[in-house]
């Protein structure tokens, strides 16, 4: 999917690690974004409170920069995601507190990398013994 021009956005709402709701236009239209290329905890899942807790940190009340990609099997805005400056994705994995994607993970070794750093100094997530990824537990538990 390629990557358009950047869309300024207001955030107002964030459901959980990975997705939040922005505001692009003055007709108050609302649109859900999951965040590309990284996988959060899900919210009733160890760290995923946790995970809602720091993009909400990061990006609540706070203008974001878009780069929509298309959109998911849940209809949801798939999208590169700045809050602050910084590339949201990069900053739940650095924190230990999302997964990079997998069927993705090629694409973004720099994500990857950011992976094995936390994991390396049991960031977040990586305390737990064997962390169970979002995508194992929605297999299992949903």
């Amino acid at each position: 999917m390629p990557v358009t021009a950047a869309l300024l956005c207001l955030v107002v709402a964030v459901h959980d690690g990975d997705t939040l709701t922005v505001r692009c236009d003055k007709a108050a239209t609302r649109e859900r974004v999951r965040i590309a290329a990284m996988d959060a905890p899900e919210s009733r899942q160890a760290f995923g409170q946790r995970a809602r807790q720091n993009l909400a940190r990061l990006c609540f009340r706070q203008q974001a920069r878009l780069y929509r990609l298309g959109h998911d099997h849940y209809g949801r805005t798939l999208a590169h995601v700045r809050c602050q400056g910084q590339d949201v994705a990069a900053a739940q994995v650095r924190a230990g507190l999302a997964w990079v994607y997998a069927p993705q993970a090629r694409q973004y070794p720099r994500l990857v990398a950011l992976q094995r750093q936390a994991r390396a100094s049991h960031r977040g997530l990586w305390v737990q013994k064997q962390p169970l990824a979002p995508w194992d537990y929605r297999h299992r538990y949903q």
